[in-house]
């Protein structure tokens, strides 16, 4: 039997994981009656709060590659499943932004909480140079997948090295 290169067996795994997350934010989407780019939408609206990025429809459109009218018709959804809120930006009265409600948040952490807990968990048992090398390794996956995208680089800023990743479901 043939020797699996050991950089091919860490691809398989994280292939592997992709898969799982995937299955399961599917199984939240079905439970909550959100389409998969509901999902994709709440997790830029809560990377954008704890990056301090004011999230408005267009950023929002941009993010997730929608035209203005799909864009509209996403917020409206989010709104009506009381996930999402439009507030008019304190110093541009103008202009409208999004933000993830105190329902959606509480609805994310109860679904992944214990998920997150348990990575939090494995991940307590690195010491900082580990913690390092996951965050450039991952760093570096996300960029790799953002050009394979056509993007320019970390997507919505979820994975950006930060270790915030973690904070918000």
């Amino acid at each position: 039997m043939e020797e699996i290169d050991p950089a091919m067996r860490v691809v398989h795994q994280l292939r592997a994981v992709t898969v799982e997350l995937d299955l399961l934010a599917g199984e939240f989407a079905t439970r909550g009656g959100l389409h998969p780019t509901d999902l994709r939408a709440l997790i830029c609206l809560l990377d954008a709060a704890r990056a301090g990025t004011a999230a408005t429809p267009g950023w929002l459109g941009r993010q997730l590659g929608l035209n203005s009218a799909g864009t509209t018709a996403l917020a409206d959804r989010l709104e009506r499943l009381a996930l999402v809120r439009r507030t008019r930006d304190a110093d541009d009265r103008r202009r409208v932004l999004l933000e993830v409600t105190e329902r959606a948040t509480t609805l994310g952490w109860e679904f992944f909480g214990p998920l997150i807990g348990a990575v939090v968990g494995e991940l307590r048992g690195f010491d900082e140079a580990e913690l390092a090398v996951v965050q450039n390794f991952l760093g570096g996956v996300l960029n790799a997948v953002a050009q394979q995208r056509g993007g320019s680089g970390s997507g919505s800023g979820s994975g950006n090295g930060n270790g915030n990743g973690a904070n918000g479901a």
